[in-house]
């Protein structure tokens, strides 16, 4: 599994110039084998903007609408889908230290920043999203 999140991070960022909460979406669900509506995706991408402000990581964005999706899929409760996707959160600010875009991304942000400079991290973040899904839902 490690080699495709390595290969799909790659080609989603530099092929198809992907935002991290869309690529993190459409791995976990290519993982799982979990179709996601287009209209998820859009919103997805739309989300790019308040990462860009600094707020909350596209990486933590798109697992949480990840579990949503995949927790009604397999059958938990609304009140489950939100325990899991704290559960989460809380995992994911333990290990990577925060929730923020503007403290996860390597030097937070600048004018002259090469494009994807989150590569290496969100190829962390989504196996660690996946090691997450798969202990919780098993």
């Amino acid at each position: 599994m490690k080699e495709l999140i390595n290969d799909r991070v790659h080609n989603y960022y530099w092929n198809e110039d992907l935002n991290c909460a869309v690529t993190t979406l459409r791995i976990l669900s290519e993982l799982f084998h979990t179709e996601v509506n287009a209209q998820v995706v859009e919103a997805a991408i739309g989300m790019n903007g308040a990462g860009r402000s600094g707020a909350q990581c596209g990486l933590v964005e798109g697992t949480l609408m990840f579990i949503g999706i995949y927790g009604a899929q397999k059958g938990l409760s609304k009140d489950e889908i939100v325990k899991l996707c704290y559960e989460f959160a809380k995992a994911f600010q333990q290990r990577f230290k925060s929730l923020a875009c503007k403290e996860l991304r390597p030097n937070g942000f600048n004018a002259d920043d090469p494009p994807h400079l989150c590569e290496g991290k969100t190829k962390i973040a989504i196996s660690f999203s996946e090691d997450f899904i798969l202990k919780a839902m098993k």
